[in-house]
């Protein structure tokens, strides 16, 4: 069972609006002083809030970053990055006197009560597949009253009450922006095309020193690989809401999988979603089979180049992919029951095409093929290419400096420097 879904999380809003009423009350008399930002993330110290941090902090009278847990700390510390915790008095002073907050999950990667009349920046943390926000029925489950619609309805709204406070949410393209107008019930001039943040590591500088880099930082988190020519092969399901996961192989099929990583040389690394990590363990431990969760690599993004392909079902990795031109092959085994359920932004065909695997079977086929082939790993190659090709406008490694010239144009008072200070093309 997962340890967060829709349903428990919307209760606990509910349960907090008097904490929102108060923190409200109270960022009306505390004034935000320019210059101030505070930045969180719901992945630790990481991600698109980080890649903005290097570019915005210099430039700002007082930087915090604000932590979830001690291990949050500790990689703050290691960067040298002040830091306090948000659930804390001083979690909620520092966000009520910031004039920009930055999140990339929600507001609970700040202090959450003392949100209100700040410039709110939310970067999000990938390109959606499946439908988010607004347009997805999960934003709105309870599991109280699962079956009420008036308390959808008030769910609804409490959402939208929440998107409205955010005032720049940045977009990869213009395909893109409009599913986060959409989810996020945001217009156009919320949502400006700049790239995200977040993917800047994945196109900034020398590609073999990306690769070097994104390798020592993978052999670090999951130890040394069975040979110098081992080909990595990364396995990244999205979240099911505490749903099961179907995708969870049989004992015959860990079988299966173990013999073709000996064959073809070859380790899978899972990355279990953080919010819904499955029970993706074989039967018999394999070296050719490594965990690559949260607790052990809290952002994949960076160490994404160090693989040489992909496997996933709906997950904002397979555009992240793209923009290495990573092979790609999909695992669906629940599309129908996820479209109806969920629902995806066009069909899923056309990202996954028409051949996507539906088990584990089917699976080991193609990842046999990719790695036998060379034609085979070049057509789907050329295949995620084309798809970043469709949803990334930007791949020059400099989003988040677009994105905070963004900032600038649209909050004067989000630092201390006059805007032309800032010269970068």
């Amino acid at each position: 069972m997962a340890p967060f879904s829709f349903g428990a999380g919307n209760v606990a809003k509910l349960v907090r609006i008097p904490l929102y009423v108060l923190g409200h009350l109270a960022t009306l008399v505390i004034p935000r002083a320019r210059g101030r930002w505070v930045f969180g993330c719901g992945v630790g110290v990481a991600d698109g809030a980080l890649a903005l941090w290097r570019v915005a902090a210099p430039q700002t009278r007082s930087s915090i970053w604000l932590t979830g847990s001690a291990r949050d700390a500790a990689e703050a510390d290691a960067l040298g990055i002040p830091h306090v915790p948000a659930v804390s008095l001083r979690g909620f002073w520092a966000t009520a006197r910031a004039r920009v907050i930055v999140v990339t999950h929600g507001f609970g990667d700040v202090n959450r009560y003392a949100v209100g009349g700040a410039f709110v920046v939310q970067l999000w943390h990938g390109i959606p597949l499946k439908r988010i926000g607004a347009d997805s029925p999960a934003t709105v489950r309870s599991s109280l009253l699962p079956d009420s619609r008036a308390l959808r309805r008030l769910i609804g709204a409490l959402y939208r009450a929440t998107t409205s406070q955010i005032d720049l949410l940045p977009a990869a393209s213009h395909l893109v922006r409009g599913r986060l107008e959409s989810a996020f019930t945001l217009t156009d001039a919320q949502v400006p095309v700049t790239g995200e943040p977040r993917t800047d590591v994945l196109s900034r500088g020398d590609v073999s020193e990306r690769r070097r880099a994104a390798a020592a930082t993978l052999r670090a988190a999951i130890g040394d690989l069975p040979t110098p020519a081992t080909r990595l092969v990364l396995y990244a399901p999205t979240w099911r809401d505490g749903a099961p996961d179907p995708a969870i192989p049989s004992p015959d099929q860990w079988s299966r999988l173990s013999r073709l990583l000996d064959e073809r040389d070859a380790v899978l690394c899972i990355r279990s979603h953080p919010l819904g990590a499955g029970e993706y363990r074989p039967a018999v431990p394999s070296p050719r089979i490594r965990a690559l969760g949260a607790d052990v690599v809290r952002d994949v993004t960076p160490v994404l180049p160090a693989f040489d392909a992909l496997v996933t079902d709906y997950s904002s990795l397979a555009f992240d992919a793209g923009l290495l031109g990573l092979p790609v092959v999909y695992l669906a085994p629940d599309v129908r029951e996820y479209a109806r359920d969920r629902g995806f932004y066009g069909r899923y065909e056309d990202v996954a095409g028409t051949d996507y695997a539906r088990d584990w079977d089917e699976t080991a086929d193609q990842l046999r093929a990719l790695l036998v082939d060379s034609a085979e790993w070049e057509r789907r190659a050329r295949r995620s290419a084309e798809l970043s090709e469709k949803v990334h406008a930007y791949r020059d490694g400099r989003n988040a400096e677009r994105v905070h010239r963004a900032i600038l144009r649209r909050e004067p008072l989000a630092t201390t420097r006059p805007a032309a200070a800032e010269r970068t093309p």
